[in-house]
């Protein structure tokens, strides 16, 4: 995410350090080659002369703060310039005070509608909600079948009435939801391939037939500064309330992201960050403006983790670590922890500083690793996994033939298991008695 730009910024903040006043060149010269990167980044030019302009107008002639470097201080004014730009506080969802609450997504074909709903439908449930998925696309074939498959899959309700009117559709999907206590209704409306009338006005006779409280424009990232052009005739057209931008994860310039909120004047409410149904995150301008500038996301890291792991589990791991008794069990919940949380590119891009080494391929790392441990430990017998300290020679052979590995390798993980064990006791020590967030153990 964001890998181009980031690496260019950090670049250009490099080559401000060591200097004692931030001069007018030193901050023309900046800016001017961060100009540049944003607008390679396919970031709208208008978005970019409004920002230079307001980080000129604080940088010029300010003295370095003593507890600051020049560099620090221009990533000060620009990380708090980006997140003005980017909304500043985190945009929440209308929820209606009588239920249902009825959210219409809208957007092009095969900007990701359907399978942004089920995520939604997904989040939404995990929120304390009882969604239903409502399948409005009755132009696309095998649209309504989709929609189905995704709610299946989740376990989620879908209400379809096949090929009908979708108007018809929408104000039978709230009945539904009505009578059968469901507090949130999703409507999967049709989209095209390019915006046009009939669109328009088939979404404009949905919101007549029902009362929307959310009209979300569903946009894909990738497509750069098309996106943005689309969410601007959009936003012309219909009620927007807010974006959800897909496959933010697979778009390394990030200029849709940046540009979009500043032009339509409408929040990003979503984003999503991976293929898996619970790959959507609630977009927080501030975590996205540390990831643009290769600052990391410990917030958004740590909710990850403490989802993955609850926290009575979390305190139960801790008690067993100070008596001793974490075990390779223990070490196997984790790891599955671990890949609940994504990617691992994914969430070590998070940690600050791990970032920029994956993006300059200077840290690699190898998810094969993962699935090598597991097949270990998981070759083990439940005495073995609980008393590690039994695992002689013999036994560490039949572990390795067991799991399709050396039993160099086998060895290679019990080290790295004890060594995570004494490091993870030494933190334990040092923080004891003060709360902290869910510590999940990385073998790579």
């Amino acid at each position: 995410m964001f890998e181009s730009l980031t690496d260019r910024l950090q670049g250009i903040f490099k080559g401000l350090r060591n200097r004692g006043k931030l001069t007018e060149p030193d901050v023309n010269d900046a800016l001017r080659q961060v100009r540049l990167a944003l607008l390679e980044a396919d970031v709208n030019f208008r978005v970019v002369k409004e920002l230079i302009a307001a980080i000129k107008q604080r940088a010029i002639g300010q003295e370095v703060l003593q507890s600051l470097t020049p560099e620090q201080h221009v990533i000060k004014i620009v990380h708090e310039e980006m997140t003005k730009l980017l909304g500043e506080g985190e945009a929440k969802l209308q929820i209606a005070a009588k239920p249902p609450t009825v959210i219409m997504l809208v957007g092009l074909q095969g900007s990701g509608k359907t399978t942004q709903a089920g995520k939604l439908a997904l989040y939404l449930r995990k929120q304390g909600k009882r969604p239903l998925l409502a399948a409005l696309d009755v132009h696309r074939p095998a649209a309504i079948k989709q929609l189905q498959v995704v709610g299946a899959g989740l376990d989620i309700p879908v209400f379809t009435l096949g090929e009908q009117d979708p108007a018809q559709i929408a104000r039978a999907a709230v009945s539904h939801a009505e009578s059968h206590t469901l507090d949130v209704v999703i409507l999967d409306t049709a989209g095209r391939l390019h915006v046009d009338d009939q669109m328009m006005a088939e979404a404009k006779r949905i919101a007549a037939a029902v009362t929307v409280h959310e009209t979300l424009l569903v946009v894909d990232a990738m497509t750069g500064q098309d996106a943005v052009n689309m969410a601007e005739a959009f936003t012309e057209a219909l009620p927007v309330d807010g974006f959800i931008l897909t496959k933010l994860d697979s778009d390394t310039r990030g200029g849709a992201a940046i540009s979009i909120r500043a032009v339509t004047g409408r929040p990003i409410k979503f984003v999503g960050v991976g293929e898996k149904m619970d790959a959507l995150e609630v977009f927080h301008p501030d975590r996205m403006a540390n990831r643009i500038l290769g600052m990391g996301d410990m917030l958004s890291l740590i909710e990850r983790a403490t989802e993955a792991l609850s926290a009575a589990r979390e305190r139960e791991l801790e008690e067993r670590l100070r008596a001793k008794d974490f075990n390779l069990e223990d070490y196997l919940e984790q790891l599955a922890a671990v890949k609940q949380m994504g990617p691992l590119d994914q969430v070590l891009g998070m940690i600050p500083g791990l970032g920029n080494l994956m993006g300059r391929r200077q840290l690699q790392v190898d998810e094969t690793q993962l699935k090598k441990v597991e097949a270990i430990i998981h070759s083990m017998t439940v005495q073995e996994r609980r008393h590690p300290g039994i695992l002689n020679g013999s036994r560490r052979r039949r572990i390795a033939r067991g799991s399709g590995t050396s039993v160099q390798d086998v060895n290679q993980m019990l080290n790295q298991f004890e060594q995570m064990k004494k490091m993870l006791r030494q933190f334990s020590d040092m923080e004891s008695g003060r709360r902290r967030p869910s510590r999940l153990a990385f073998p790579f």
